[in-house]
């Protein structure tokens, strides 16, 4: 049986590289993409590519009534944490309702098993390291957008025998990172400051602490879990157990792209202050496949590829819906 699989968000970061393992292991590929933080050649070859937002459910009914889809990767989403508390609305309709279209899908179409990106904001603050069976709080929409998603998906599987893996990934960084978005992921935004010349900007004192993960060391037991069937409906914090604070990777950015290490203190920002995850369960099930990039070589392959590349930027983010506490640095594009 020809397994036809539909990776959303593939014209993104890590949509692109999980659909990228897929095709590896000689699986049919279709993905949608709306392309509003995505490239089209960021897309692997040999996919079936649609433009489109899982937000149009008759673009999904279509795909779903053509196409025999056995398995669903659900990677699209607008990951922007910290703005999420200003675009609540646009968060909900993008990370929720349309998961929620595509676990309607699943479960009218039959689809043998869902994977989903969840993330490591479900646990807000909590005390850390996180397990897979601590308690979620999330603290930002963002978080509560992705913990709602898991929820729906534990009672889908109760009620309709939707059977679904959760990955909780955090701080994933590598090539084809948009790093022209100024409002996510870390590293691309220090490496596309250091570009234009300008001071790299952290928020609060730079002491707030995260683990850096590598791509490769996520996209392949993302691809690899949905053809496991021994560890259907489960959950999986995945990524590095080394944590950093701010101020140390900026450090790091700077020395592996062969430039001065400026940093300009911003005022401090509603956030969690230390995150990181336990991963001894991933590394029962997924630690052949696991190379333990370090943050130094990680970044160092990073900014070789974004030396190349240069900064490619999404088009102007027009969705605020709350300007009441919108960090000053932020509140300048829409002056």
């Amino acid at each position: 049986m020809t397994n036809n699989v539909l990776v959303t968000g593939g014209a993104g970061f890590m949509g692109s590289h999980v659909a990228g393992n897929l095709l590896n292991y000689n699986k049919k590929v279709i993905i949608i993409d709306d392309l509003s933080g995505g490239f089209i050649d960021n897309v692997p070859q040999n996919c079936q590519f649609i433009e489109g937002s899982i937000t149009n459910i008759q673009l999904l009914e279509k795909i779903f009534k053509k196409n025999k889809i056995t398995h669903i990767y659900h990677l699209a989403a607008y990951a922007a944490e910290g703005l999420s508390h200003f675009i609540k609305k646009f968060n909900y309709v993008n990370n929720l309702i349309g998961s929620i279209n595509l676990i309607n899908c699943a479960i009218n179409y039959n689809v043998k098993c869902f994977i989903f990106t969840s993330s490591i904001a479900v646990y807000g603050s909590g005390p850390t390291p996180f397990l897979e069976n601590t308690m979620p709080k999330p603290e930002d929409s963002y978080g509560i957008s992705k913990f709602a998603v898991e929820q729906e998906l534990k009672i889908s599987n109760d009620m309709f025998g939707l059977n679904y893996i959760i990955f909780r990934p955090h701080n994933v960084y590598g090539e084809r990172q948009n790093i022209g978005d100024r409002y996510r992921n870390v590293i691309g935004i220090f490496m596309n400051q250091l570009m234009n010349q300008e001071p790299m900007t952290i928020f609060g004192d730079g002491e707030q602490t995260r683990a850096f993960s590598y791509i490769d060391d996520v996209a392949l037991p993302i691809a690899l879990s949905g053809f496991m069937e021994e560890i259907y409906n489960e959950t999986f914090n995945i990524g590095a157990d080394k944590q950093y604070s701010v101020k140390k990777l900026a450090s790091i950015v700077a020395e592996k792209m062969g430039l001065e290490c400026r940093i300009k203190y911003l005022k401090e920002r509603n956030e969690v202050k230390h995150a990181y995850s336990n991963h001894d369960k991933m590394y029962k099930y997924f630690g052949k496949f696991i190379k333990n990039i370090s943050l130094e070589d990680g970044i160092q392959k990073m900014a070789e590829w974004v030396k190349i590349k240069g900064v490619r930027r999404s088009n102007k983010f027009n969705h605020i819906e709350i300007y009441k506490n919108l960090p000053p640095s932020w509140a300048n594009d829409y002056k």
